[in-house]
């Protein structure tokens, strides 16, 4: 007995003698916040409809924070989601081991719809003052229609497993900051995101592997540094996503596409393909793909295509006439029609739509068409010109200028170079050039290199 008394003492001086351990309990690792931690807080933008490139994003930002340990803040500005699962993305938010913090701002940013759905799955949320919360639905702005049977029990879930006291039976419209404050849907108040990390430091939030406390205050001083800061990360959207994301809108995509049919149907009034024909292919392109992410009603931009085309008809027929009315008509139809079907927040602008209309009266009616008229009347001269004498007032190697008819025109030598003062015939017309050869008996034709 005495000797198992004499090797207890021992083994317990041994243990005072040790710093940081004490009898009885067992070390632990420091946390974020003790003295020189730092934690890292990956601030993600979810900003506009939540698309597929958003969404991608989102999901590869969320699973990089979780498997470092991070605190994730969402920064809210978006009204729901375009064609992707709301419920399951809140779900993945709600799972997340790491703190997961919802803040919706900056002015004049909301959080309705899908994004509401992400305060409440959230381990805490706050809202800068002026910022709109809700309403719920519609959830997906692609189907504003779509119902999703137990969405409440859900939201339930979420604010049961965050010890939150959230309500979740509200009137289902849009709440100001100091609404959803004293609703419980939002637990702080902060007009930036560093006034969020101060104000929320050293809470207690719950995630899916227990309570953790916050430590997220951002060290203005080297004293506050040495006791403990934070990394801050702000994660945006890269070009490449930042594009996709940008024209998957149906005001973005109406934009595209009536300036791509129209810069196509200037190519198909000149002899080649240029610049305005390869960059409204590129507008097209990208309008394509914005219809991929964004539902649209196939027969309303059926119409609004065949009312270009039916414009484009009347221009190749040189007048203002009954398929130019028709074309604007179906155009009009076309564009009210084409996405009727998604959210109010989605739809086409009238005002965008009335000056889209406007403008293609006066660019198919009659600059098209006046373009067309007076370059008939060009190349009308030029044929008349055929077979008349003039002169190279330049080197034509092979093209140069002429002067015939008392007139200047572009001409290009018919076989090597012309020298300047050359007396030319003309010999063709290629488009808006004069093809031309020298007269015999004047200077002889420089041979063109090779």
């Amino acid at each position: 007995m005495r000797s198992r008394l004499s090797v207890l003492c021992l083994v317990s001086a041994a243990l005072a003698l040790c710093p940081g351990v004490a009898v009885g309990q067992t070390p632990e690792p420091s946390a974020p916040g003790d003295a020189g931690a730092v934690s890292i807080v990956e601030v993600i933008q979810v900003e506009g409809a939540i698309d597929r490139p958003l969404l991608g994003y989102l999901t590869g930002k969320l699973e990089a924070a979780e498997a470092e340990g991070a605190t994730v803040v969402l920064q809210l500005d978006t009204s729901g989601t375009l064609g992707q699962d709301a419920v399951a993305l809140a779900q993945r938010v709600a799972d997340l081991d790491v703190p997961v913090i919802a803040w919706v701002g900056p002015v004049p940013a909301k959080a309705s719809g899908a994004g509401l759905l992400l305060v409440y799955a959230a381990s805490l949320a706050a809202v800068q003052p002026g910022a709109q919360v809700g309403p719920l639905t519609p959830v997906d702005l692609g189907h504003p229609e779509a119902a999703y049977p137990g969405l409440r029990e859900r939201i339930q879930g979420w604010v049961r497993d965050r010890a939150k006291n959230s309500r979740t039976d509200w009137e289902d419209r849009a709440l100001t900051g100091g609404e959803a404050l004293s609703l419980g849907i939002i637990q702080a108040s902060a007009a930036s995101i560093t006034e969020l990390l101060n104000t929320v430091d050293g809470r207690t939030v719950f995630t899916p592997t227990g309570p953790v406390t916050l430590r997220t205050r951002v060290a203005t001083t080297e004293e506050e540094a040495r006791e403990g800061t934070i990394e801050l990360r702000f994660n945006g959207l890269g070009p490449v996503r930042r594009v996709e994301h940008g024209v998957s809108t149906p005001s973005m995509i109406y934009f595209l596409l009536v300036l791509g049919l129209a810069a196509v149907a200037f190519e198909t009034t000149q002899p080649g393909f240029g610049f305005a024909g390869f960059s409204g292919a590129g507008m097209l392109l990208l309008a394509v793909y914005g219809m991929t992410v964004v539902p649209v009603s196939w027969p309303g931009l059926l119409l609004l295509i065949g009312g270009v085309g039916a414009m484009v008809m009347d221009v190749r027929l040189r007048r203002l006439g009954p398929l130019t009315a028709l074309g604007l008509l179906a155009f009009l139809a076309g564009s009210l029609l084409a996405w009727r079907d998604v959210a109010p927040d989605l739809r086409i602008s009238l005002w965008l739509i009335g000056g889209a209309v406007v403008a293609s009266v006066l660019y198919y009616g009659f600059g098209l068409t006046v373009a067309l008229q007076s370059r008939d009347r060009i190349v009308t001269t030029q044929r008349g010109l055929i077979g008349l004498v003039g002169e190279a007032r330049g080197r034509l190697a092979p093209e140069g200028p002429v002067y015939v008819k008392g007139t200047m025109w572009r001409g290009r030598s018919a076989a090597g170079e012309i020298a300047q003062g050359t007396t030319v015939r003309v010999r063709g017309v290629d488009g808006l050039v004069l093809r031309v050869e020298a007269e015999p008996g004047d200077p002889p034709v420089v041979p063109a290199e090779r």
